[in-house]
This record gives C-alpha cells, sequence and structure tokens, in this order.
C-alpha cells in the first residue's frame, strides 16, 4: 500500500505523472507497472519480516503455495488501493486518511484477535462483507490450516477485489480524475 500511494502520489506532486499521461502507454500498462512494483515490495518486505521472525520463533506454515498466492493477492489488493487513494489525494496527509480511518478499522473488525464464530450470528453475516476478513482467513489457513471461511471463497473474494479495484482504477485513469491540475 505505502509503496504504490507514495510513489503514485510523489508522482502526481512533482508533475511527472503527466508525461506517463502524455506518453503513447496505455493507462492500463501504468496501473500494471505500479501494481508490479507494489506486489514486488510487499513480498520483499513480507519474506524479509519472516527471515526476521525465523530467529525468534519456530514458524510452521500450514500450505506454502497458499501462502505466497495469498501474500501476492494480498499484495495486489493493498497496491491497488494505494493507487486509488494517491488519485485523490490532494496532499501528503491525505495519503494517511485511508490507512488510519478504513484500513485499521477493518483490520480488527476482520477477525485477527478472533473467530469470527465468537460473535452473534448478526454481526457474522457484518463481518462477510469486509473485505479484510478473507484475507485474514487466507493467511490463517495457509499457516494453521483453518478458516472462518471456506478457503477458495476467500480467493475468489480477493480475485474479485482486485478486478474491481483494477477497474476502478483504470476508470479514474480515463477521466483525468485528480491528475491534471
Amino acid at each position: 500500500y505505502a509503496n504504490v500511494v507514495s510513489s503514485f502520489y510523489g508522482a502526481k506532486f512533482a508533475r511527472h505523472v503527466e508525461e506517463l499521461l502524455v506518453s503513447p502507454m496505455p493507462h492500463w500498462l501504468i496501473i500494471l507497472g505500479y501494481l508490479a512494483g507494489g506486489v514486488a515490495r510487499g513480498l520483499s518486505v513480507g519474506a524479509a519480516v519472516t527471515l526476521v521472525a525465523l530467529f525468534f520463533a519456530d514458524l510452521q506454515v500450514h500450505d506454502v503455495l497458499a501462502l505466497i498466492l495469498v501474500a501476492a493477492l494480498t499484495s495486489a489488493v493493498f497496491s491497488l488501493g494505494g493507487m486509488i487513494n494517491a488519485i485523490y489525494a490532494n496532499s501528503f496527509d491525505h495519503i494517511s486518511i485511508v490507512p488510519t480511518f478504513v484500513l485499521t478499522p477493518l483490520t480488527y473488525l476482520g477477525g485477527v484477535f478472533y473467530s469470527i464464530h465468537m460473535l452473534p450470528p448478526f454481526w457474522q453475516q457484518v463481518s462477510m462483507f469486509n473485505p479484510i476478513l478473507y484475507i485474514i482467513n487466507g493467511f490463517r489457513y495457509a499457516m494453521l490450516g483453518i478458516s472462518d471461511v471456506p478457503v477458495y471463497t476467500a480467493y475468489l473474494i480477493l480475485l474479485v477485489t482486485i478486478v474491481v479495484l483494477f477497474a476502478y482504477t483504470l476508470r479514474l485513469f480515463r477521466k483525468g480524475i485528480g491528475m491534471r491540475g
């Protein structure tokens, strides 16, 4: 998230994003470039943190392929979210609004510290609309082999979220929202 939001907003602030917009490069390719950079950084940071954690804990992984898949999908979701935030941001202060007031509450309400089965039925249903729940349960399955939701549902929700965020980002690019002064 932070890589893409800071990179793209920095390009907007320095006004060199305009050079990308007038280049013959299609908008989807520009988005894909920032997305690839965000995913690469997300996976690199995740791998580095995991390596450091190995010095302090005996880390058991239930399904390595599931871990890599959910890490890549999660990195893509947050990269696209960061790009959308950067498009709408009008100052450096604006890039911290989404992490503070959207992502943090959704993370705490997404079942990080508890199983959603501990909630009353009404709140279990409400939790199903939280996309962070599916990210958390994807990682929970990969590490522990358990999940509050079917793991393939989590993957599907992440893929759909990526497609929707990519399409929305492409729409913002095509309309020039937040990019032209």
